[in-house]
């Protein structure tokens, strides 16, 4: 009996052991990667990237253990007053539309549809479901049906 009990204590104090030693290695993988995991998939391949400047950007994102994580496939939203005229008013009243831009497409310096982003700039990530808006404007902007 007690050379039993001594070998249960023995076998305790390993799987202790085992278990201490993996937590560790696991904090220290998540120490050193930014305490960032892997993107688990979703519906789309697609994320909305908010950053620390306000900006929010569309895309497939990876390397996210890199300091530097990449997004590729980028589309942004921008903002566009328009005067609507109201019935009754003599000045017609700015209203808001949003759009869907793909990057290098407006902009005069016409960036390439790559963009390496400072992960400590990276507020937080959203995967996108296939049925959202931003989704389904891709997918129509990339049937050629319409501008996203």
């Amino acid at each position: 009996m007690e050379s039993s009990a001594k070998s249960s204590k023995k076998v305790f104090w390993v799987v202790l052991l085992l278990a201490v030693v993996f937590l560790v290695a696991l904090g220290g993988y998540l120490w050193q990667n930014g305490f960032s995991l892997p993107i688990l998939g979703s519906g789309s391949s697609f994320q909305a990237v908010f950053l620390s400047n306000g900006q929010v950007y569309f895309g497939k994102l990876s390397d996210l253990n890199s300091n530097f994580p990449r997004l590729t496939d980028i589309y942004y939203l921008q903002v566009n007053q328009v005067l609507q005229p109201v019935q009754g008013q003599k000045t017609p009243q700015p209203t808001q539309q949003l759009s869907l831009v793909k990057l290098g497409t407006v902009e005069l310096h016409r960036p390439d549809d790559l963009m390496k982003i400072n992960k400590d700039h990276i507020i937080f990530v959203e995967n996108l479901v296939d049925d959202s808006q931003v989704v389904q404007a891709i997918k129509r902007y990339k049937e050629g049906q319409q501008t996203p």
